[in-house]
Parts: C-alpha cells; sequence; structure tokens
C-alpha cells in the first residue's frame, strides 16, 4: 500500500501508483477529495502536456498547488490521465 500524508493525514491511499520522473501518481480513485479544492494555475511539460493543480486543506491550513494531475495529458503520458501527484512537503509512505 501507497499513502501520501501530510500533517498526520492521508491525503491518497493505493495498492499502486505509476511512477514518472520520480513522482507517485496516485489513481484519481485513491484521493480523498474532502481535503483538496481547484487552483487556477497551470504548467506545461513538453512531453506530458498541461498540469492542473489542487490546494490541500488539512486542520485548517491551506497549502495551495500541493497537488497536480494531468486531465488531458499526451499520448506519452496517457496512464497518468487523472492520477495525482504531490510536491515533496507529502510524505510518501509505501
Amino acid at each position: 500500500m501507497v499513502q501520501a500524508i501530510y500533517n498526520g493525514v492521508v491525503l491518497a491511499e493505493a495498492e499502486e501508483t505509476v511512477m514518472v520522473e520520480g513522482n507517485h501518481y496516485f489513481p484519481p480513485e485513491a484521493v480523498n477529495r474532502d481535503y483538496f479544492s481547484d487552483n487556477p494555475k497551470h504548467t506545461t511539460c513538453p512531453w506530458k502536456g498541461e498540469a492542473s493543480y489542487y490546494d490541500v486543506t488539512v486542520n485548517g491550513e491551506t497549502k495551495s498547488g500541493l497537488a497536480w494531475y494531468y486531465p488531458n495529458p499526451k499520448d506519452a503520458a496517457k496512464e497518468i490521465k487523472n492520477h495525482v501527484a504531490f510536491y515533496p512537503q507529502v510524505e510518501i509512505k509505501s
């Protein structure tokens, strides 16, 4: 089991994740949406496409853009469509 933990709270938990460039991408159904809200930020990766971001709120504290995902990735990254990855402040335990 792989978990994404922030401030003692499990944000995502999955049997398997997809590893890309050293990041665990959690399947959409593995993410606890209670802690996530949309962020307007977007960035572009040359081979993955345009990333969208989530803010994460735990215990009343919001961390802007702490997680990201690719809603419409390029073909080279299609296996991570809508999968969620996290910045290093989120502990990944396996």
